[in-house]
């Protein structure tokens, strides 16, 4: 049984020209097209040319919300292309803000449909140029029914559409009002596309006073600073931050003040060890201060560079927010992505555009890196680009026959050729443990810390006898050690 085919199409963001010639061929030649609604621009154009249509204007009277109309809306055009194939038209683009479409795509998967959606020209095409934005540096996208998203106002680019009149816009104006404040400056744009199109900045408390607020009117709100009220309250990162400057001040600690990136760079590493062993120990009482302290070497650094009218803190905030947000398009703008590997990828994709001076493969492996981790990062970036192992077996077999080169070495007691060959044979096992998805680097910090139990525990039973280490042979330390692993397997570690 061949499937029934919807076919959707958008009807672009304001007079017909904004249709493409594939759309308006296929609204010309198709039996059964059913539009979302008539209230829009370019329908009196397609009428003239004659093409016919139903609208669905009428669920919007019957029903009591916007998510019952979009349901009913969807059945009919299920319930139409049981009979014939469907062309479903929307405004705007079928994939920015048309929930009717999401819904279409889930309930025709669990039946017996083909859903194809043509790509369409956006009202977001338009705003770009009138806001003079660009996309890349990141915009989420949200109806004005979505109180809790817009919550987050303020905090990176932020398009609010749907704000269909003044009713909508008023309640929109106390929710912004409250996070932004009173005077927070906003663009209000209307009718995008056409002779009468809007685009203006304005203070939030005047949303509501706009004219002519419509189904083609939306909210952009460019990022900006919080205005938090008296009975709210928000992470506050400024007593730390007094501190280190309180530190680093004539009168403050002379330790402190005599430091520098430099002196203070091999601190950073430390604590980041230190909050991976209470990670390894599911410690979160030591979890929560190792980050403590990695956050304080985050400000102490940021301090010694606003000294030096380098950076400021707030800059560092700023400009690690605005690259997740540039980073997930997939939340915070139109991508849509169907899997973890995709998100990857185009995290990827995206870093490219960003980093240009990165002009070889493996720029941005660091030489700082511990050496485990700089080989793990090394062959995952020659990986991306198929240079790599196509199967397991073969990375094994290039373990071993690293391991006889080093026996070989060793055998010749040649000592450049031993630590040439030793260097092969660890990074053939880094190879050979990234294929087995283990991280070499956590994999050997694990056995180290194994190591200092066990040792620690060797060590307990030397000082309990009385006697000193040459008073024990091997063979009695040895027993000792498998006491310690033998506590440690009773112990479920």
């Amino acid at each position: 049984m061949n499937k029934s085919k919807i076919t959707v199409v958008g009807l672009g963001p304001g007079a017909a020209g904004h249709i493409s010639l594939e759309t308006y061929k296929l609204l010309k030649t198709s039996k059964a097209n059913i539009f979302r609604t008539e209230v829009h621009p370019s329908v009196k154009g397609l009428q003239e040319e004659g093409i016919v249509f139903e609208a669905c204007d009428h669920f919007y009277k019957e029903e009591a919300s916007f998510e019952e109309v979009y349901s009913h809306i969807v059945e009919y055009v299920l319930k139409k292309a049981t009979e014939t194939d469907v062309v479903y038209a929307v405004p705007g683009s079928p994939l920015v803000a048309e929930r009717t479409v999401v819904l279409l795509r889930e309930y025709a998967n669990s039946q017996n449909f083909e859903v194809e959606i043509k790509p369409a020209m956006s009202f977001l095409d338009l705003a770009y140029v009138d806001l003079g934005i660009d996309p890349i540096e990141g915009l989420r996208i949200i109806d004005a029914s979505d109180t809790l998203a817009i919550e987050d106002a303020g905090k990176y680019p932020l398009m609010i559409t749907q704000v269909y009149n003044t009713f909508v816009a008023s309640d929109l104006k106390l929710t912004l009002m409250d996070i932004l404040g009173d005077d927070a400056e906003i663009y209000f744009l209307r009718n995008l596309g056409l002779e009468d199109s809007v685009c203006i900045k304005i203070p939030v408390f005047e949303l509501d006073r706009q004219e002519d607020i419509n189904h083609l009117s939306s909210v952009f709100v460019p990022v900006q600073a919080r205005e938090i009220s008296s009975e709210g309250s928000s992470m506050d990162i400024e007593p730390l931050v007094d501190v280190i400057k309180t530190l680093r001040e004539p009168g403050g600690c002379m330790w402190d003040r005599e430091q520098s990136h430099t002196t203070i760079r091999a601190n950073m590493i430390e604590e980041v060890y230190e909050f991976i062993e209470a990670v390894e120990l599911e410690d979160y009482k030591g979890m929560k201060e190792e980050l403590g302290d990695i956050l304080m070497q985050v400000v102490f650094h940021a301090r010694i560079a606003e000294e030096n009218g380098i950076f400021t803190m707030q800059d560092i905030i700023d400009e690690v927010s605005e690259k997740l947000v540039r980073r997930h398009p997939h939340v915070f703008g139109t991508l849509e992505v169907g899997s973890s590997a995709e998100i990857l990828d185009n995290w990827e994709a995206i870093k490219k555009v960003e980093k240009k001076e990165r002009v070889s493969v493996l720029d941005g492996v660091y030489k700082g890196l511990p050496s485990l981790l700089r080989a793990h990062k090394l062959q995952k970036k020659a990986a991306k680009v198929g240079f790599d192992w196509d199967n397991i077996e073969d990375v094994y077999n290039k373990v071993l026959e690293e391991w006889a080169e080093l026996k070989e070495a060793i055998e010749e007691k040649n000592t450049l050729e031993m630590e040439n060959e030793l260097g092969d044979f660890y990074f053939s096992l880094v190879n050979y443990a990234r294929h087995l998805k283990i991280d070499s680097e956590v994999s050997l910090t694990k056995t180290n810390d194994k190591f200092t139990r066990r040792f620690n525990f060797v060590e307990s039973q030397v000082m309990a006898s009385g006697k000193g280490w040459d008073d024990f042979s091997l063979e009695e330390l040895d027993r000792f050690w498998v006491s310690a692993k033998a506590i440690e397997t009773n112990r479920g570690k």
